[in-house]
């Protein structure tokens, strides 16, 4: 297995960056902060914070900064599977291993939850007191990060694909569309993780800008081809939810398209590509070429 560099100590930065944002805010519904907090901070692997401090690093970005970016992308994220596991959408009842927020208070307390945490995305990003210095007459670089963020989750991104995905449930639709639905549903906010840290330094071309969404593409594809691997192979103590979710849902896969080997072959293949990509930028990419190794080669 690829090591993911600094990997415990950046999920741990944005563990108590984002455990902080909790604590400072004022208590109005007691239940509904627990619920925040439990559906914010019970787990996860926190990849794309990981993948926004590794691009800021690379790209010479100030980490304080990118603190604010890792924290409004993992709330963007928790919120989306708040409202993902709820029975309108995915009627999902385990998430990393304990029950979903809907089960462990109610589906009103879970929307409320994940509206919540979607306004403290946006919150985070327009009260941090970013280094970047931009001239007078350049776009603020929160202005910019709120654009790039409301690009990624909305109904150009992450929302509009998970419209797709409903969509498509009970039908069988082409592998390029159902690599479309992917790219806005799950690769949309990993691309983000790798724009947000490159608008907060000026010193990054509009070149290397287009290589580094070009490498996000590519692994944000390659990352949901492997989970729909993984939901075939792995076990559902490994998950943290039940085995085959997306068979039993009638969804299209990659594998159920492909083939296992198939799917396989795509995901190798996309990694080389999103590995190529790398090798384009002036800076020293080797987390962000172990970061798409380890996309690839997960098994959970």
């Amino acid at each position: 297995m690829t090591t993911l560099i600094s990997y415990e100590h950046y999920q741990q930065r944005i563990n108590n960056f984002l455990a902080e944002k909790l604590d400072n805010l004022s208590i109005n519904d007691p239940k509904l902060l627990e619920a925040m907090r439990y559906g914010l901070l019970i787990g996860g692997k926190r990849m794309r914070p990981y993948l926004a401090y590794i691009t800021g690093e690379a790209i010479s970005v100030d980490l304080n900064d990118i603190d604010a970016v890792a924290g409004s992308l993992e709330c963007i994220h928790a919120y989306s599977l708040l409202h993902d596991d709820l029975p309108a959408m995915d009627d999902d009842d385990l998430r990393r291993g304990k029950p979903t927020c809907h089960k462990a208070f109610d589906e009103a307390t879970a929307i409320l939850a994940g509206d919540a945490l979607q306004t403290l995305a946006f919150d985070i990003l327009a009260n941090h007191q970013f280094s970047t210095i931009h001239k007078v007459s350049s776009t603020p670089v929160q202005l910019k990060l709120v654009q790039q963020l409301v690009r990624a989750a909305g109904y150009q991104g992450m929302c509009g694909g998970q419209a797709l995905d409903l969509a498509a449930t009970n039908k069988s639709i082409s592998l390029a569309e159902l690599e479309v639905l992917h790219s806005l549903k799950t690769g949309a906010l990993l691309e983000a993780a790798v724009l947000m840290p490159a608008e907060c330094s000026e010193l990054v071309t509009a070149e290397h800008k287009l290589i580094l969404s070009q490498y996000a593409q590519l692994i944000g594809l390659a990352y949901q081809v492997q989970d729909d691997i993984i939901d075939l192979t792995s076990t559902e103590e490994e998950l943290g939810k039940p085995v085959g979710s997306d068979v039993a849902a009638n969804k299209s896969t990659y594998p159920a398209l492909l083939g296992l080997q198939g799917a396989q072959d795509k995901a190798e293949n996309l990694l080389q590509q999103a590995l190529q990509a790398l090798t384009r930028l002036p800076y020293n990419t080797q987390s962000l070429a172990n970061f798409a190794t380890f996309i690839v080669k997960r098994s959970r």
